[in-house]
């Protein structure tokens, strides 16, 4: 069931950044961020209630590591989606993708899982499809600063993973993805507030608002997805499987967005793919 979960998190991660990307025209990525967020937290909490799921087997540790996965998806997120203002959903997301590598070395290093060769391979050949797939942004004004808030916005998505894990032993996983979008929705108006990005919600149009609902939508069953096959399976299957969101990603991109893909571009998607399903016959 766990693998299940993880393909499920990983389909509607990557209708997440379309919709995304969609909702973001002439709005502050940081005020976008904090209206999803807010969307996902009622999405989260009403699962939480319909399901019957308590807060029991929760302690002062489960708490902590969880309240600390929360505070790294916020971070994480404001980098995503303000590099995901700044570039193309193609650019942004293979640097976003880097996190597995990341996270596949953490959970080696601290849960110990196992280490074959064919892993090894595997993550090498995610970094050769990831490499493949970089490209430089049409928008030459933004510089490198897309690259910055890509790259940062991996390490803490990798973090979020690890910590997760950490304070979801023996906890009710739609309890975790609750208490986690406290956090995050707290974070995100932090930010909203000290940057001074905030919109009256008269000046958003019919396609942002529907964009902005959908996509926290998708990002709520995504979450409930990954962190119940977090809980189950382990991280370094678990990551790269739900990683396998770049490839909607990069399919609406090219469909919806009329995003233009290279042939480098597509061999380094099916390398990708490929490390990623050899993992699961490890």
């Amino acid at each position: 069931m766990w693998i299940i979960n993880a393909f499920l998190s990983a389909f509607f991660a990557g209708i997440t950044a379309i919709l995304s990307k969609m909702g973001l025209e002439d709005l502050s990525s940081h005020y976008v961020t904090a209206l999803r967020t807010s969307v996902v937290l009622i999405f989260t909490w009403l699962m939480y209630f319909v399901t019957g799921s308590s807060m029991q087997g929760i302690n002062t540790y489960n708490l902590t590591f969880i309240l600390l996965s929360g505070v790294a998806t916020g971070i994480s997120w404001l980098c995503y989606y303000r590099a995901l203002a700044l570039a193309d959903v193609s650019q942004v997301v293979p640097i976003d993708k880097l996190s597995t590598f990341l996270t596949m070395i953490f959970a080696f290093l601290i849960f110990h899982e196992q280490i074959t060769w064919l892993k090894v391979a595997c993550i090498l050949l995610m970094f050769v499809g990831t490499y493949m797939m970089l490209k430089r942004p049409q928008n030459q004004q933004c510089g490198k600063k897309w690259l910055v808030y890509a790259l940062l916005s991996a390490i803490f998505a990798s973090l979020t993973a690890i910590l997760a894990k950490i304070g979801i032993q023996d906890v009710d996983s739609q309890s975790v993805t609750a208490l986690r979008t406290i956090v995050v929705v707290i974070m995100a108006w932090i930010v909203v507030s000290v940057t001074k990005s905030y919109q009256p919600m008269s000046l958003l149009n019919k396609k942002q608002l529907g964009a902005i609902f959908f996509s926290a939508l998708a990002t709520g069953l995504s979450w409930l997805c990954y962190f119940a096959a977090l809980k189950e399976g382990p991280a370094s299957v678990v990551v790269p499987i739900d990683k396998l969101s770049i490839v909607i990603s990069i399919v609406f991109a090219t469909v919806v967005l009329h995003e233009k893909q290279s042939l480098k571009t597509v061999v380094g998607l099916i390398c990708i793919v490929v490390s990623t399903l050899l993992l699961l016959i490890n």
